[in-house]
């Protein structure tokens, strides 16, 4: 039995994993989770970043189905976009199906993905594996680990958790089938979230958090907006228990919360909680008895918050002495934009409270001292830290080491895993690596030129055009256009007077025969527009000078 990491070892994100059964060449597989990560300002114009596939597209028919652990972006978001070239059986909880069919729905898909419902404690069939889903408590309803059993032993892995006894919105992690799996005297190899594995002790409850936010509402005496992850049902629920205890109602804002909500009633999560009221709503309530729950927790330009803070919103305004939690933590990439909108926030007299302030935000992954538990009830013979960077990979590896484990196998995206029936890495022995979805299409990083778009948004573009006839004589232009360059006045260091000398002194110097080559010719204008520019301003535009011959 093998795994193959596709994406989530050595980066946080773009979670899939593959386990294998079977002699290689006939090898049958097992995918889990099928996620996106983010892209950063450093991939200008990218939406979203997917798994490369290559090595499903090989195996081809020998993918026996694919099962998600739990409805986060990062181990479901690539599902509707990668599930046509695999096609293979989907096996999702209720409320990860009703998130990939609302995602298809939102977003245009002509198409959704017919989907196995499975439940804990109901082992099903996928091949030659035997797969049980084992409740684990996290920041989103219905997150599962997996006990996956082949006839060369059982691996359990363990999706996205921690241990919250008071979880709210969600099952807690079954601690009694955990304890049955460490005592059923299997071969068990053990592979696991690594998030948290740098940080001591454990990570504080959904519970503390809601007994904070009850206590910051019932406070207020303003208005109340709270931004959150809008997958976590749960902080939904404290908010809005909050504030109904508090004589408060609840506005919604943001397309993700009102889909998320709706899902969540519909599957009986939000039981005793009034509905939530819709946006145009919250011009005409008292401000002392309004809680707004929004998106925007990571500080995209679009989502509700931003578009508050920025006073661009067509509904919902926030005044001095009006409050904003954020009760999230922002990932790592989006710091800056965040802080952007505190400080829009604060600069409007808005009080805000982040988890820097006070606990309304807690982590849904196991800190050092949940990993011992863990290891205390499963007693796995092998260790593979997955979801993390390599700084927690190693740190997770070194937890199992000191609790005595007897096989620790560290790898990354690509490597091939043998599980049973001796562990061991073999490096990079599987095609790995990333797509982009960028607008509407699929595209490897070549294609999409992302370089030329982050030397464009740099050093912006400078377009020439002029006509010569056989002669090689300029008969008209040159006609000049610069997009992200400095307009100045100083005649010195007006940079379109000195696009045009660099062309009028290579028009002079070229010989006419040599001017009426346009290749040749354009690319001599184009190496001094360009250098010109440098000289002057010290960058180097992105120049295209086009040379009609008539």
């Amino acid at each position: 039995m093998v795994f193959a990491p596709l994406g989530g070892v050595g980066e946080i994100g773009m979670n899939m994993g593959l386990y294998g059964f079977g002699p290689e060449g006939n090898r049958k597989w097992l995918i889990v989770d099928c996620g996106v990560t983010f892209a950063g300002p450093n991939l200008p114009g990218i939406d979203l970043i997917l798994p490369d596939i290559r090595f499903l597209e090989e195996i081809g028919g020998d993918v026996v189905g694919m099962v998600l652990t739990h409805a986060h972006e990062d181990h479901y978001g690539a599902v509707l976009d990668i599930w046509p070239d695999i096609e293979c059986e989907l096996f999702a909880s209720s409320f990860a199906k009703a998130m990939i069919d609302a995602k298809a729905s939102s977003n245009g898909y002509p198409y959704t993905v017919p989907a196995t419902i499975v439940e804990a404690g109901k082992p099903f069939k996928a091949g030659p594996f035997t797969v049980e889903l084992v409740s684990m408590a996290h920041s989103i309803p219905e997150s599962f680990g997996l006990i996956i059993e082949s006839p060369a032993g059982t691996a359990f892995h363990t999706g996205d958790w921690k241990l919250d006894p008071d979880l709210i919105g969600g099952a807690p992690t079954d601690i009694a089938r955990l304890r049955e799996l460490g005592k059923s005297g299997k071969s068990l190899a053990l592979v696991c979230d690594s998030t948290n594995a740098t940080r001591d002790g454990e990570s504080p409850s959904e519970a503390a958090v809601a007994a904070t936010l009850e206590r910051i509402i019932a406070g207020a005496e303003n208005r109340v907006a709270v931004t959150i992850f809008a997958s976590n049902v749960g902080r939904m629920v404290s908010i809005a228990r909050a504030a109904q205890k508090a004589g408060r109602q609840v506005v919604a804002a943001g397309r993700a919360v009102h889909r998320i909500g709706g899902i969540a009633r519909d599957l009986g999560l939000l039981e005793g909680i009034d509905d939530f009221l819709d946006q145009d709503a919250f011009g005409y309530l008292p401000r002392d008895k309004t809680v707004l729950i929004c998106t925007g927790s990571q500080g995209e330009a679009r989502a509700a918050m931003a578009r508050i803070a920025r006073g661009e919103h067509p509904d919902i305004s926030l005044a001095k002495g009006d409050m904003v939690i954020f009760s999230s933590r922002a990932i790592p990439g989006n710091e800056r934009e965040v802080i952007d909108i505190h400080n829009m926030l604060v600069d409007q007299g808005v009080e805000l409270i982040t988890d820097r302030d006070a606990l309304v935000h807690v982590s849904g992954h196991p800190r050092r001292d949940e990993l011992r538990q863990l290891y205390d009830w499963l007693k796995p013979e092998t260790l593979v830290p997955v979801h993390g960077e390599p700084t927690h990979l190693h740190a997770h590896a070194k937890l199992g080491r000191d609790a005595g484990i007897k096989n620790i196998l560290e790898a990354r995206n690509g490597d091939m895993v043998t599980l049973f029936p001796t562990p061991g890495v073999s490096k990079a022995e599987v095609p790995t690596g990333r797509v982009y979805l960028d607008g509407n299409l699929i595209c490897d990083p070549e294609e999409t030129r992302v370089g030329e778009r982050r030397k464009l948004s740099f050093a912006g573009h400078i377009t020439a055009s002029l006509c010569i006839n056989g002669k090689g004589q300029v008969v008209s232009g040159p006609d000049l256009r610069m997009l992200g360059v400095p307009e100045l006045d100083d005649d010195e260091d007006n940079l379109t007077e000195v696009a045009v000398d660099a062309i009028s002194g290579v028009i002079k110097s070229m010989p006419p025969k040599h001017r009426g080559d346009p290749a040749r010719f354009a690319e001599a204008l184009r190496r001094a527009v360009r250098g010109e520019i440098n000289a002057v301003w010290g960058k180097k535009p992105v120049v295209d000078i086009f040379v009609h011959k008539v």
